[in-house]
């Protein structure tokens, strides 16, 4: 058994794309690369966990699991968004159990502390006698919180850099798509029996797998001008959209418009796809080594009763191409456990977004390696409250 040091290292994240191999098989199905990438990925970078739209009004709120951390987002009397770990400080309960609402503070089921939408504690029943208790300092533990779009990010990590930049560049990127001018119309979750991060290689691929996989879509699509641009933690994949291509997917033609399609990706596991007037966010996230759930949320520029039926054909069209991602990735999760598979090579016209997250990938897993290694990995305590 190779030890976790080995197969991190494993990698030449130095290699150019001509001479660079994939991630090792290994990285899809070892526990312990998994438990590292939990803390060096999910928990010290910003991640997407809701909409600004769900808590727009004061006292709005909802709640969220960032894999295995319990989260509560609310909006206060005050205007802020705010967002905080659902544990409560007496005995570890949710003090949230429902998805989503409006209220004017939380009480625990537990033994009702009673907390305000701003986290401070409000309330302990049968509490008095206790010494040296002090309630502003027992108030649920925050959360960093950001908005970019109508999209709302956290990061676990109190000392890592602002939103914006880690954004950087796709900030000013993205904006001329005028995302905000786009209304949420449904969401759709997708379970898959593969690892993480085989999706986000799917997703990645430049299109390569687009002719073979995705027929209908690549009806709408011109394949030979398909453009992969890498900048940044993100990597933006491009097309001309086709519109008179006899035998062409009648369904996709009539919902895929506009001049040219972007997909954007924002490591480490978001996903923008955009059409005019039709946007759909990914955001990937591990259950097991073996499997990952996919988030889709679906946005249109008309979500009016008149559009509604043309608004459904599309995110039919969404369905059936994820359906194809789903039956591929889980063929390919089962060969990463074979013996006759350690690492593949990459192709310079279309994988370069593939090359790029697994870069990225590796310098924070080899970074938090280093600081566990060295006695530096911060204590929950310190991560929480440093600064």
């Amino acid at each position: 058994m190779e030890s976790l040091r080995e197969i991190v290292h494993a990698y030449n994240a130095h290699a150019p794309l001509a001479q660079a191999y994939t991630i090792p098989a290994f990285w899809y199905t070892d526990e312990r690369i998994a438990t590292l990438e939990k803390r060096s990925i999910f928990h010290r970078n910003w991640q997407v966990v809701g909409r600004a739209d769900q808590v727009f009004r004061c006292g709005e709120f909802f709640t969220a699991d960032l894999l295995g951390e319990p989260l509560l987002i609310a909006r206060g009397a005050d205007g802020v968004l705010r967002a905080f770990y659902n544990v409560c400080r007496h005995h570890a309960a949710a003090v949230v159990t429902e998805p989503s609402g409006q209220a004017a503070n939380f009480r625990c089921p537990y033994h009702g502390w009673t907390y305000g939408i701003d986290g401070a504690l409000k309330g302990t029943p049968d509490f008095d006698g206790v010494c040296d208790f002090d309630r502003a300092k027992n108030g649920l533990v925050p959360i960093r919180v950001e908005t970019w779009e109508n999209f709302i990010f956290v990061n676990l990590n109190t000392q890592l850099e602002s939103l914006p930049h880690f954004l950087a560049s796709l900030v000013e990127r993205i904006a001329p798509l005028r995302l905000n001018s786009l209304h949420f119309f449904e969401r759709r979750t997708y379970d898959l029996n593969c690892n993480w991060k085989v999706y986000v290689d799917n997703y990645l691929d430049g299109g390569y797998h687009v002719p073979h996989l995705h027929k209908g879509l690549n009806s709408v699509l011109e394949y030979a001008n398909y453009t992969i641009e890498n900048a940044d933690r993100f990597s933006l994949q491009s097309s001309p959209v086709k519109t008179t291509t006899p035998g062409a997917d009648t369904d996709a033609v009539a919902t895929r418009h506009g001049d040219r399609a972007y997909y954007f990706w924002q490591y480490p596991n978001f996903m923008l796809n955009w059409y005019e007037g039709y946007l759909d966010t990914n955001l990937v996230l591990p259950l097991s080594i073996d499997s990952c759930r996919v988030i889709f949320d679906f946005y249109f520029g008309d979500v009016s009763e008149s559009a509604h039926e043309h608004n459904r054909q599309s995110v039919s069209v969404s369905h059936r191409v994820q359906e194809e991602d789903v039956a591929i990735c889980e063929a390919v999760q089962c060969g990463l456990h074979s013996r006759a598979y350690q690492a593949g090579r990459l192709s310079v016209r279309r994988e370069a977004g593939e090359h790029l997250f697994h870069r990225l990938l590796y310098a924070d897993l080899a970074a938090e390696l280093e600081r566990y290694e060295s006695g530096q990995a911060q204590t929950f305590e310190q991560a929480t409250h440093a600064g």
